[in-house]
């Protein structure tokens, strides 16, 4: 199933790809609770969100689909 089937639209809103970058850096979800001055409960709904939206299965595919979309860092 497509992610536009599963969640609607697919591009995460600014909220959700806070979420996505503090999860990608390794935090647990109590502290990306913090970090974002919500809730554990509230962090869980948001990944289920993003999972749905992106057609992902759980925290290290986000991380890997972040990763693969961040910009390249060029060296001096």
């Amino acid at each position: 199933m497509l992610g536009r089937e599963r969640g609607g639209e697919r591009i995460p809103n600014e909220r959700e790809q806070r979420v996505i970058e503090l999860v990608a850096q390794g935090l647990k979800n109590s502290e990306v609770a913090q970090a974002i001055g919500t809730t554990e409960h509230v962090v869980k709904n948001y990944l289920r969100t993003i999972y749905d939206k992106l057609g992902l299965w759980n925290r290290v595919e986000l991380a890997l689909w972040y990763e693969a979309r961040r910009p390249l860092k060029i060296l001096p």
